[in-house]
């Protein structure tokens, strides 16, 4: 792909975001064995580039729907990383008010209708979303990150139908990341490129290299234009891979060695600062401007949310006691 058609400023960007979601997750892994963050952890690491490729190419008033594994699609959508960090120290300040942890982070000021535990759950959110803004007539477009698990659920299947049959404005995000949990996916499928499943609806679907930002990037701008042009929903398939198990005390011994490797060796991340310094106008000292400034914003960060207080108990209440 030729990296000098697109502008110095949206590689910055795109490295600066894929940038951010590794080393927030990084840090947050530290602040779980420390006891700071308490309950399951998913990280992210490794899928980068579908998070940051796909909300790149929203726009304002878009929305989105996340999942488990979701602090990545949160901070490409523009969260504020203090928040989000107070939220997974359970802290008032957080975005549900520390209520609801790493698995449960929504953020509408910025389109985030929800992470959620439940697998395959956001997907029908998200239909339900781009069916209100059909309805108000609006241009708006929702993106639904799901995994290749949730492509088994029954969500899946009724919600691809209902988008295709009312032409909804919706993009069909799935994260083959190539395991639900430690079940490999090709036990639980017999189509080489999960894509395929949303073509029996009549969806237009594609399958991308979703450890490459640019070309997750430029197929999401089209799969936006197909929708606000009325002709959705859309499919597309990003094949990537986690680094570590399916959570952070997974060791993930079920991963073959090679196949890790293989996927490490096109770490989403280091391919992002490549595209970075292959611009003509790029050079060495702007990769490492926005490294510094991505380690402070993240300490910065965990500086906030350490220092903040917890929510008192009739805050923690407050819901339940209404």
């Amino acid at each position: 792909m030729d990296v000098t058609r697109f502008d110095k400023s949206l590689l910055a960007d795109l490295y600066r975001t894929l940038l951010t979601i590794r080393v927030f997750e990084t840090q947050c892994i530290k602040l779980y064995r420390t006891g700071e963050i308490i309950g399951y952890f998913h990280p992210y690491l490794g899928e980068e580039a579908v998070a940051t490729g796909v909300c790149a190419a929203l726009a304002d008033g878009d929305t989105f729907t996340s999942t488990h594994r979701g602090h990545g699609h949160c901070i490409a959508g523009g969260a504020d990383i203090r928040r989000m960090l107070a939220e997974l120290l359970g802290k008032a300040i957080g975005y549900c008010g520390g209520r609801g942890g790493s698995m449960h982070i929504a953020d509408l000021s910025t389109g985030n209708l929800g992470a959620n535990g439940i697998v395959g759950a956001g997907i029908p959110i998200g239909v339900g979303a781009a069916l209100g803004a059909s309805i108000r007539g609006e241009k708006a477009v929702t993106a639904v990150f799901f995994s290749d698990g949730a492509s088994n659920q029954g969500t899946f299947a009724e919600a691809m139908n209902l988008a295709a049959i009312w032409n909804l404005p919706v993009i069909f995000v799935l994260e083959n990341n190539h395991y639900a949990v430690s079940t490999p996916v090709e036990a639980v499928s017999r189509t080489k490129d999960l894509a395929e499943r949303a073509r029996g609806y009549g969806v237009e679907a594609f399958t991308v290299d979703g450890n490459h930002v640019l070309e997750v990037y430029q197929r999401a701008c089209e799969a936006a234009a197909t929708c606000r042009d009325g002709r959705g929903p859309v499919l597309m398939e990003c094949k990537t891979y986690r680094h570590q198990g399916h959570h952070v005390n997974d060791p993930g011994l079920y991963m073959p060695a090679d196949r890790l490797a293989y996927y490490r060796s096109i770490d989403p991340v280091d391919r992002g600062r490549s595209f970075l310094l292959a611009h003509p106008d790029s050079t060495e000292a702007d990769a490492e401007t926005i490294e510094r400034e991505v380690e402070q914003a993240v300490a910065d960060a965990i500086a906030f949310a350490v220092a903040a207080a917890k929510p008192s108990v009739m805050q923690f209440l407050q819901e339940v006691v209404e």
